[in-house]
């Protein structure tokens, strides 16, 4: 006896008629009608009345009948189960992520969307900005957390908020005595460490167009690999660095972070590929939408509707 016995037997007594059940099995009568006599002569018993117009069970046969239909309905659930299963169990979402987003915030959102999709396996890449438009385009990550602005045409860029850049001064430093902010001008006799050192153009770039902005040329004394580095150079007292004021929260005893008396921001931008509909892209969305007000920030408007 196997499930397709089951279900020959099930769709003759449901259309009671051989030709019709045939039909609707899309095979010839004689085959159903020789699975239908091996089905009997295993159980041992006649199911079918097949003197009557139409077809009519016999006892064993209504009693084998209502066994039939409940096996067959719960192999139907089984097999949509692991077929939901199976769909849960590949999904993943790849985040990819500048170091510095760590400190602004990065962190509490992944928690919460772990929260609210424990089946989904997420993964994150470090990647500079520039890596990140590649990235996406090569289906490697799935979302992209950065700080500088490309145009892409494949690519959606949100920038979700503007984070105030401050001075990192090693703590024995003259000017880390200030009381107040300091300015750019300040600065630009001083060693500056930057960071990233490739690929260009990135962040690095950023922190030199302050400086132009206000027509001075800063001195550059290195161009760190990444930002943990530029900070470790700077508590070594090499040099003073730009950095968003979310770094602070590393608590590096040797440092004292200034306001710049300038105005000066880096955005934090969220991107992913034009056209990805995917329910964890939509969770990020709405994940933001929640958190930001929490902290302070107007929710970016491509996210106000989903957080409503």
């Amino acid at each position: 006896m196997d499930l397709r016995q089951l279900r020959y037997f099930v769709t003759l007594v449901n259309e009671r008629n051989f030709t019709r059940a045939a039909d609707r099995l899309r095979i010839a009568q004689p085959p159903l009608s020789r699975q239908i006599q091996q089905l009997e002569a295993e159980i041992g018993a006649e199911l079918i009345d097949r003197s009557a117009r139409p077809l009519r069970l016999t006892e064993p046969g209504r009693l084998f009948y209502e066994q039939a239909v409940q096996v067959l309905a719960r192999v139907e659930e089984m097999s949509s189960m692991m077929s939901r299963a199976l769909v849960i169990e590949k999904r993943r979402f790849v985040i990819g992520f500048v170091a510095s987003t760590i400190y602004a915030h990065l962190p509490e959102l992944i928690r919460e969307f772990r929260a609210e999709a424990p089946d989904v396996e997420l993964s994150l890449i470090e990647l500079v900005s520039l890596e990140q438009i590649s990235a996406l385009k090569e289906g490697r990550i799935d979302v992209g957390f950065g700080r500088v602005r490309f145009e892409d045409e494949e690519v959606r860029r949100t920038v979700l908020r503007e984070e105030q850049l401050v001075a990192a001064i090693p703590a024995g430093h003259p000017l880390a005595k200030v009381d107040g902010p300091v300015s750019l001008r300040q600065l630009a006799d001083e060693p500056l460490i930057l960071y990233p050192r490739a690929p260009r153009p990135g962040y690095a770039d950023q922190v030199i167009a302050l400086f132009h902005d206000i027509g001075v040329e800063p001195r550059i004394a290195h161009e760190a690999r990444e930002l943990q580095i530029a900070v470790g150079l700077v508590a070594a007292e090499e040099g003073v660095s730009i950095v968003p004021v979310s770094v602070q929260k590393s608590r590096v005893s040797d440092i004292r972070y200034l306001p710049l008396i300038e105005r000066a921001t880096s955005p934090i931008i969220m991107s992913h590929r034009i056209g990805d509909a995917s329910p964890e892209l939509a969770l990020m969305g709405r994940v933001i939408a929640r958190m930001y007000p929490r902290w302070g920030y107007d929710v970016p408007e491509p996210f106000r509707q989903a957080g409503s």
